[in-house]
């Protein structure tokens, strides 16, 4: 949301024209003051069918999610394991998510982790965010997705009614975004998936063939 702030300027009584305006000394430099230290991150390569793509993870803003994700890749739990859905909401601009990850194979997830809502985090979903699918708060395993534009409805809501707890996201597409709007736009079958997922499945699913740590 774009925010417009208005600056108010109160003038004297005394008429503008004898007024001599008063211009400020500029402010002396901040010396031996370091700028705030960036939050610690993790780079992670999904070497898939399609090309590399390279994520940097929230591993301060975002302990919890990303300890998770990286017992997946340090397991190789993700390996040979692929996109499968693509939601394309809108073609003008690109406009939907992509989600990958074991889908629920039940011998490589590993237990349901805390939710880690935005609200606690500080991030949000932005274009290129990766956070993680899940049912109810507290459920979220292994299967994760990434966005493709601005998408502040998956943020928490703490006003909202209901599960208004949104979605743990925990890093961003450095590289590789190219790949991910191809994926999104990849053709999906029309009868595959079940629910509101039905006609959102690829067709022919791009391979995660690798997850590696970027050293």
């Amino acid at each position: 949301m774009v925010r417009t702030f208005a600056l108010v300027l109160a003038l004297l009584a005394a008429p503008l024209a004898a007024q001599t305006p008063v211009v400020p000394p500029p402010a002396p430099p901040m010396l031996g003051v370091a700028p705030a230290p960036r939050p610690a991150t993790v780079k992670v390569t999904l070497a898939t069918s399609e090309g590399p793509i390279v994520l940097e993870l929230e591993s301060e803003r975002a302990p919890i999610t990303t300890g998770n994700f990286l017992k997946y890749v340090d397991q190789k739990r993700l390996d040979g394991t692929s996109f499968y859905r693509a939601t394309m909401v809108a073609k003008e601009p690109l406009f939907g998510l992509i989600q990958g990850g074991v889908k629920f194979d039940p011998k490589k997830v590993l237990p349901p982790i805390k939710h880690e809502p935005t609200t606690v985090t500080g991030l949000g979903h932005t274009d290129g965010t990766i956070s993680m699918a899940r049912g109810a708060p507290g459920t979220a395993t292994a299967d994760f997705f990434i966005t493709i534009g601005d998408m502040p409805s998956m943020n928490a809501d703490p006003k909202a009614p209901g599960d208004n707890q949104g979605f743990a996201a925990f890093g961003h597409v450095v590289e590789g975004m190219d790949i991910v709007r191809r994926i999104l736009t990849a053709p999906t079958s029309p009868t595959a998936g079940v629910g509101p997922m039905k006609g959102q499945m690829l067709a022919a699913p791009v391979k995660i063939e690798t997850a590696k740590r970027v050293k």
